[in-house]
C-alpha cells in the first residue's frame, strides 16, 4: 500500500519534469472543454493507456515495445489532425463524425444523447497522449519497472502504475483547469476566443512536428536533470526504512545505487562508500538489535559455490552474514574488502559469510560467469546462485547490496542497505559473537585497503551518476537523431555534449538492456564529472574480445587510466563485467569521456562513476 501512495505522490510532482513538456500543450489545447466529458476523460484515457504500455513493457513483452513505437506515430497523425481542426473550423466540422465513430469503437455507446460519444473521443485523444507521454523513469518509475522484471508483473505493478499515472495525470488536470481559466478571462476581456483557439491549434501542429522531428529529444537533452528527482528520491526512502522494508516483502527491488539513506543517483550521486576510519566503540553499547524475524530457507539457489548447499538448521550456533550482490555492480564490488575481512577476521570465532548472487543483467544468470568472477575477485566464502531470486524474494529484499545479520539461533537482528556503515555493520558482528560466547577483539581492528574498481568512490566530487544504454532505461542520450530500438542504424556523435549527456557514433543495435556495436569504430561519448569512471562490457556474442581505445577530451588517458587499460587508451573486453577504464587524480572538473571499439560486436550496458 506505501508503494501505491508514493507512485502517486511521484506521479503527481512528474508535471514539474521537463520531460512531460510534449504533452502538456494537447492538455492545454482541451481546456475549453467541460471537466466531466472533456478533460477527465481524456486524463483517464492518458492514465489508462500509460499504465498499459509500462506494465506490459515491464512484462518484457517485445512486442510492447513495437506497439508503442506504432502507436506514437499513430498519436502523431491524430493529433495533427485534431491541431489542424482546431485552426481551420472548416475541417473541424468535416472530422468531428468519422472521430467520433472511432472513439465508439474504443467506448459502447450508452444514452444516445451525444455525451457518450464526446467522452468516448476524449478518452481517444487522451489514449494518444498516453502513446505519447514518455515520462523520465525517475526513483519511483524506476523501482516499479526493476521490480517487475525482476519479481514479474503482480496486481502491485499494476496498482503502482495505475497510481503513479493518475498522479500525473492528475497534475495535468490542474494544468487545463488553469489553461481554461486563462481563455475564459481572454474572452472576456479581449474578445479573442477565436484567434486563442487557432493559436491552441498551430501550437499543436508546431509541437506534432517537434516530436516528429526528434526536437523534443534533443531540446529535453540540453534541460538539467529533472528537479522532481530529489523528490522521488525523499519519498523511495520511505520504502527503504526498516519498517517498510519488512512490511512490505512483496515491493519491486530497487537498483543496486540505490541505499537507505540515498536513493537513485543516475541523476543524483552515489551512495556513500567511503571507507571508515573510526575507533569502535564497546559491543555492548555499541548497536540496538532488535529481532527483525527469522533466517528464511535457502533452498532456492540455483547453484553453490565454495560450499555444499547451507540450511538454516546447518547454520545454528553460527552467526551469520548474508550478503544480496551482483557482481557488475559498483557499489557491491566497493563493499567486498569489508565483506571478505570480516570472513577471515571472525571466521574462526562462529561468523559465516554468505553472498547470494542475484543477477541484475542477463550474462549474470551464467553460472560460468559468476564463478570465473568469483575467482577474479578472491572470494572464497559461500555462495548461493539466485537466478530465479528466490532467496531475495524469500528475505523479502530491495536491494544491491544489502546485509541480513543473523544471530546464533537463526533470527534477523541486524540490517543495511547500500554501501557505507561499515563500522556499525562490523560492532554489530561483534556483537553477536559476544552473545554467543566469543570474545571480541582487543584493538581496534584495521579498515581493509582496496584498488581498482574495489577503491572507496570519492564522493566529494561525483557530479555523474549511473548510466544505461539500452532504451529501457536510458537517460541523457544527446543523439541529433532518435535512438531506433531493436535495429541497426548509423548514429552521428554531436559536436558538443553537456554535463552528463551521452551519444552514439558509428552502426549500433540499441536493445532494451544493452546496445551492440554493429561495426568497426562504433563509439560512444560522455560528458561526466567524477574521479572515477566504469563500464559494464561483454564482449561479442561468440565470445570473441572486443578491443577498444578510450580517450579523455580528445586525448589518451595517460596517467588518468583505470585498471583495465593502457595510458595509451588501449583495452580488450574478453568477459562480462565491469570494467574500470579512468581513475584521476588531483583537481576533478567536467571532462568528455569517448570509448571506440575496433572491432564490432561489443554489448555495452552502463556506466558507473566513483
Amino acid at each position: 500500500m506505501l508503494l501505491i501512495v508514493i507512485a502517486f505522490v511521484g506521479g503527481a510532482f512528474t508535471v514539474l519534469s521537463p520531460c512531460i513538456l510534449p504533452v502538456v500543450p494537447f492538455v492545454f489545447a482541451r481546456s475549453e472543454e467541460p471537466f466531466l466529458t472533456g478533460r477527465l476523460p481524456m486524463l483517464l484515457g492518458l492514465a489508462l493507456t500509460f499504465a498499459l504500455l509500462t506494465g506490459l513493457g515491464a512484462a518484457g513483452l517485445n512486442g510492447a515495445a513495437q506497439l508503442s513505437e506504432y502507436g506514437r506515430w499513430i498519436a502523431l497523425g491524430l493529433f495533427a489532425l485534431f491541431g489542424a481542426a482546431l485552426l481551420f473550423p472548416a475541417l473541424a466540422t468535416r472530422l468531428s463524425g468519422p472521430l467520433t465513430g472511432l472513439a465508439d469503437r474504443f467506448m459502447a455507446r450508452s444514452q444516445d444523447d451525444g455525451a457518450s460519444r464526446r467522452i468516448g473521443s476524449a478518452v481517444l485523444l487522451g489514449a494518444a497522449t498516453g502513446l505519447l507521454w514518455a515520462p523520465c523513469a525517475g526513483p519511483i518509475l524506476g523501482l516499479i519497472i526493476t521490480g517487475a522484471a525482476r519479481h514479474g508483473v503482480t496486481w502491485l505493478t499494476w496498482a503502482a502504475l495505475a497510481a503513479y499515472a493518475v498522479g500525473a495525470a492528475s497534475s495535468l488536470a490542474v494544468v487545463a483547469g488553469l489553461g481554461h481559466r486563462a481563455m475564459a478571462a481572454l474572452k472576456r476581456s479581449l474578445g479573442v476566443g477565436e484567434h486563442v483557439r487557432r493559436a491552441m491549434g498551430a501550437l499543436v501542429l508546431l509541437t506534432v512536428g517537434a516530436i516528429a522531428l526528434g526536437v523534443d529529444t534533443r531540446l529535453l537533452a540540453l534541460v538539467p536533470g529533472a528537479p522532481t528527482n530529489g523528490v522521488e528520491a525523499r519519498l523511495v526512502d520511505l520504502l527503504a526504512s526498516p519498517a517498510a522494508a519488512r512490511q512490505t516483502p512483496s515491493a519491486e527491488p530497487a537498483r543496486h545505487e540505490e541505499q537507505e539513506a540515498q536513493a537513485r543517483p543516475a541523476v543524483q550521486d552515489e551512495p556513500a562508500a567511503h571507507i571508515e576510519r573510526v575507533s569502535l566503540p564497546a559491543p555492548a553499547a555499541a548497536v540496538d538489535l532488535p529481532v527483525e524475524g527469522r533466517l528464511p530457507a535457502l533452498d532456492g539457489a540455483t547453484a553453490w559455490l565454495n560450499s555444499a548447499p547451507l540450511t538454516p538448521d546447518a547454520l545454528r550456533g553460527k552467526v551469520v552474514l548474508v550478503n544480496f550482490w551482483t557482481y557488475s555492480c559498483i557499489n557491491c564490488l566497493r563493499t567486498l574488502p569489508y565483506l571478505k575481512t570480516w570472513a577471515d577476521r571472525y571466521g574462526n570465532d562462529g561468523l559465516v559469510v554468505i553472498g547470494v548472487h542475484t543477477p541484475e543483467f542477463g550474462f549474470e544468470h551464467d553460472t560460468g560467469n559468476v564463478k570465473r568472477a568469483l575467482a577474479n575477485l578472491g572470494i572464497r566464502y559461500p555462495v548461493a546462485v539466485d537466478s530465479d531470486y528466490r532467496i531475495w524474494n524469500a528475505f523479502g529484499n530491495q536491494y544491491w547490496p544489502a546485509f541480513y545479520l543473523v544471530d546464533a539461533e537463526g533470527r534477523v537482528r541486524y540490517h543495511h542497505f547500500g554501501e557505507g556503515d561499515y563500522a556499525q555493520a562490523e560492532q554489530a558482528i561483534q556483537q553477536l559473537l559476544a552473545d554467543n560466547g566469543r570474545a571480541t577483539p582487543a584493538a581496534t581492528p584495521k579498515a581493509p585497503q582496496a584498488s581498482g574498481a574495489l577503491a572507496p568512490a570519492d564522493q566529494r566530487d561525483i557530479g555523474s551518476g549511473e548510466t544505461y544504454v539500452g532504451y529501457r532505461e536510458a537517460q541523457g542520450n544527446a543523439n541529433p537523431a532518435r535512438v531506433q530500438a531493436d535495429t541497426a542504424a548509423a548514429y552521428t556523435l554531436p559536436g558538443q555534449l553537456g554535463l552528463n549527456q551521452w551519444a552514439f557514433g558509428g552502426q549500433w543495435n540499441v536493445g532494451a538492456e544493452s546496445a551492440v556495436a554493429g561495426a568497426p569504430q562504433a563509439s560512444i561519448a560522455y560528458r561526466f564529472h567524477a574521479r572515477d569512471l566504469h563500464l559494464v562490457l561483454a564482449p561479442a556474442a561468440d565470445g570473441k574480445p572486443v578491443r577498444f581505445r578510450i580517450s579523455i577530451d580528445g586525448a589518451p588517458p595517460g596517467a588518468a587510466h583505470g585498471a583495465d587499460v593502457a595510458a595509451d587508451g588501449s583495452g580488450v573486453a574478453t568477459s562480462a563485467r565491469l570494467y574500470q577504464l579512468v581513475r584521476q587524480s588531483g583537481r576533478i572538473g567536467d571532462h568528455t569521456f569517448e570509448i571506440r571499439f575496433l572491432d564490432p560486436g561489443a554489448h555495452v550496458y552502463s556506466f558507473t562513476f566513483g
